[in-house]
């Protein structure tokens, strides 16, 4: 039985490894990168315990591959977030516009320019919010205090606090929506 699976997995590489490697190279830069995406989707692969059970192998590598690649862009885009803050300073991955907006930007004029600007529409968005919505993402975003803290400090419900800031959140998205997408990278 170990005998057929070793055979099925080996003619499967024979069939897919070089498509696969093609495909992947046609979506990454590197061929480094596609080498290695490859090999996650190989590895992927040989843990299955019954490759015969498997309908359409071939479409099940793809969509395995189509995820690492996407998997990839993900980690690429931490990796460049890490590139842009100072070294010893860690990455807030689930808010990185914090990360970004603390990054030094002593040597780079145009993030400077950017975060400037950035600064001045956030004002501005923030101004055209009722106050307590502004408050509280103030007291949450910048002066970094939980939402618990802020429904003890305002004496409101928690659930209160949550709704503000979601509005908050949602009008400060639309506004700064094609600033956002100037700083994509």
């Amino acid at each position: 039985m170990a005998e057929k699976n070793s055979r099925s997995f080996t003619d499967i590489v024979k069939t897919y490894g070089s498509q696969l490697l093609r495909f992947v190279k046609g979506k990454v830069k590197k061929t480094e990168d596609a080498e290695d995406i490859l090999q996650e989707v190989w590895y992927q692969f040989s843990r299955l315990t019954n490759i015969d059970e498997l309908e359409n192998a071939g479409a099940w590598l793809y969509a395995v591959t189509r995820n690492k690649i996407t998997d990839s862009y993900r980690k690429k885009k931490d990796e460049s977030l890490d590139d842009l803050v100072g070294d010893g300073e860690e990455v807030d991955t689930a808010f990185p516009i914090r990360q970004f907006l603390l990054a030094d930007d002593s040597n780079n004029p145009e993030l400077k320019l950017f975060k400037d600007i950035f600064w001045d529409e956030l004002m501005k968005a923030l101004e055209e919010l009722p106050e307590k919505q502004r408050r509280v993402f103030m007291l949450n975003e910048i002066e970094d205090k939980t939402l618990q803290e802020i429904a003890e400090m305002e004496n409101e419900n928690l659930k209160t606090i949550i709704s503000r800031k979601g509005y908050a959140v949602k009008h400060l998205r639309l506004r700064l929506r094609n600033l956002y997408e100037e700083l994509k990278f």
